[in-house]
């Protein structure tokens, strides 16, 4: 198998939890993001992560190749609860507006709403790992591998990371009063991956 990753993506991030989840490894194919050329030929498309099967087959997306490999390798599932799925759908096509469109705006009000937006969903994280050691699970799944890379960056960011996009998750989220979000944040973080 190969992995085509950037460094620092968090998408690439959460491919690579969910394959040394899967005690699966792959080769690294590194992109530079001002050159796209090589995922662009295997893929037909600029994005990272790609994950190119031992069989040729080629899947773009983190979350389709996380969806791939509970195919191809369903021990340690990472899908199943249906919460699972609305998590991982809420996360992508919700939880990710307000970042991004931080990094779109110069309007100060709508930045001080937008973060006051995602702080409350910090608490929301907060509230939902009260009872269990996961996000929607009493296990590691799929929603954990997509969030974590994203809200690591409550707990701070390593200084060499000076992408925009993860200087505003920094600035904008904190797990001061949120305990059980550092916790899970610190396991995320003492996970292997590939």
């Amino acid at each position: 198998m190969q992995l085509y990753r950037a460094e620092y993506s968090t998408n690439v991030e959460r491919a690579a939890l969910a394959l040394a989840h899967k005690g699966l490894s792959a080769e690294p194919v590194w992109i530079d993001y001002a050159d796209r050329t090589a995922v662009e030929e295997v893929s037909g498309q600029p994005l990272v992560p790609v994950l190119v099967d031992d069989d040729g087959t080629v899947v773009a997306d983190s979350v389709a190749i996380m969806r791939h490999l509970d195919e191809r390798h369903p021990q340690d599932p990472l899908f199943g609860p249906p919460e699972v799925d609305l998590f991982v759908e809420w996360f992508d096509e919700v939880w990710k507006v307000p970042p991004n469109a931080i990094e779109a705006s110069s309007d100060g009000d709508l930045v001080s709403r937008l973060s006051e937006r995602m702080a409350g969903w910090l608490d929301l994280f907060e509230r939902l790992l009260a009872e269990r050691d996961f996000l929607v699970a009493r296990e590691l799944t799929a929603a954990d591998l997509v969030a974590y890379p994203f809200l690591k960056y409550a707990a701070g960011r390593e200084p060499a990371d000076d992408e925009l996009f993860h200087r505003i998750l920094d600035e904008n989220q904190t797990v001061e009063g949120r305990p059980r979000l550092a916790d899970w944040i610190a396991r995320m973080g003492s996970l292997p991956q590939c």
